[in-house]
């Protein structure tokens, strides 16, 4: 019989490292698995090799979470805006929950199930409508028994404290994580605050993912600790930001980008950019450390190595990786062999080879939230009409 595994907050209580995996659906679009636009994971049905294998690769770079392949898998999510799948809500929820223990079971890792913002929420429905979205995916996930909750990417904290409070009627564990930065959510709720309401509502890990680089998410998050604090209340920490560069974002996010999201690999950060990040995200106090889109199992395991000490223990994947480029030893050229050394990849400044681009972008910053004529959803494709009239409005910006 397999020993007991620690649960998500015993290991935190001693303050070990959890790492996160990666991004799902960026990771899985690029291979082919998912459509850009809806970015919805029917792709744990329809391909679960796919999906069984990429949650391996993030395994073997030393994630020790494996979070179900369920963003924006809510039922209202999957027949918006034209989509028509075979597959009901139910049956990818549980596709997934059955990759994801699959693959934790060979290694110490914990299945969390993950729930998501809605289109529900973004068209004005009620409180109880959204939160019976988010039963219909508990349910699942209370059959499949994973470990631990996620409410995960909400730019409204109202929203959020919705899915905290379903998810802690579980009772199971519960973390909360909202795609904001220092600026605070969409309806102008600072960070602090919101990190104050997702503990009060029930949340015993708090922290960001997505939408900003690493060390903006870090910095979002200190402003959270800090507020939650100040207010005498006790949590955990969690970042798990974006693996491209947005120093020119505004409080949308990497979605305001015009790059977003065909056009953002000259963005991406290296692995030696992620040692900086882990080692900032553990000296800010924050445990559960990992990533969000644009994060490869490399990166990972860059976070994995810089933690190694802390950690105990190097990842698998670190096998066929010399720490600090010490495999360049090996290599034929001189030139390259001369790079085998930490001080040249932590001082290395990358071109882009674009001399044409420009450093930074100007976001599209259209200011709308939930409420917005535009963010209302709908079963029907969009019509040409509908996109004509978005073209004459990105021309007139």
């Amino acid at each position: 019989m397999a020993p007991t595994k620690k649960g998500i907050l015993e290991r935190l209580n001693a303050g070990e490292v959890v790492i996160g995996d990666g991004g799902f659906v960026f990771a899985l679009e690029k291979r082919g698995y998912v459509k850009a636009g809806p970015w919805t994971p029917e792709a744990a049905a329809e391909h679960p090799e796919a999906v069984r294998q990429l949650h391996r690769e993030f395994l073997r770079a030393g994630a020790n979470v494996m979070q179900t392949f369920t963003f924006y898998a809510s039922d209202d999510k999957l027949e918006n805006r034209g989509q028509s799948l075979k597959l009901t809500g139910a049956q990818i929820n549980e596709a997934a929950c059955d990759l994801a223990r699959q693959v934790a079971n060979e290694g110490d890792a914990l299945v969390a199930g993950g729930v998501s913002q809605t289109p529900s929420y973004l068209s004005c429905k009620s409180e109880t409508e959204v939160k019976a979205i988010f039963k219909k995916q508990l349910d699942v996930f209370m059959k499949k028994n994973v470990d631990f909750l996620i409410a995960e990417y909400f730019e409204h904290v109202e929203e959020a404290v919705w899915a905290v409070e379903m998810l802690k009627a579980t009772g199971k564990p519960v973390a909360a994580s909202l795609c904001i930065g220092p600026e605070g959510d969409m309806h102008g709720v600072s960070a602090g605050e919101c990190a104050v309401k997702l503990v009060k509502a029930g949340a015993q890990i708090v922290g960001v993912n997505c939408h900003f680089d690493p060390l903006t998410c870090v910095k979002a998050v200190k402003m959270m600790k800090e507020a939650v604090e100040k207010a005498g209340l006790k949590a955990h920490y969690m970042v798990q930001p974006l693996a491209f560069h947005t120093p020119d974002c505004n409080c949308q996010g990497f979605i305001d980008l015009p790059e977003f999201p065909f056009g953002l690999e000259p963005r991406i950060l290296t692995r030696w950019d992620m040692h900086q990040y882990a080692r900032e995200a553990y000296n800010a106090g924050i445990r559960f450390i990992g990533g969000c889109c644009g994060y490869e199992p490399y990166h990972i395991r860059a976070v994995a190595e810089e933690l190694a000490v802390e950690r105990g223990l190097l990842p698998p994947g670190s096998e066929k990786h010399g720490m600090w480029g010490a495999g360049l030893e090996m290599h034929t050229k001189p030139w390259v062999r001369a790079r085998a050394r930490r001080d040249y990849w932590e001082n290395l400044k990358p071109a882009s080879g674009r001399p044409l681009c420009p450093s930074m972008s100007n976001p599209d910053s259209w200011g709308i939230t939930k409420g917005d004529t535009g963010l209302m959803q709908q079963k029907e494709a969009t019509s040409q009409q509908q996109l004509k009239e978005l073209f004459a409005r990105t021309k007139s910006n």
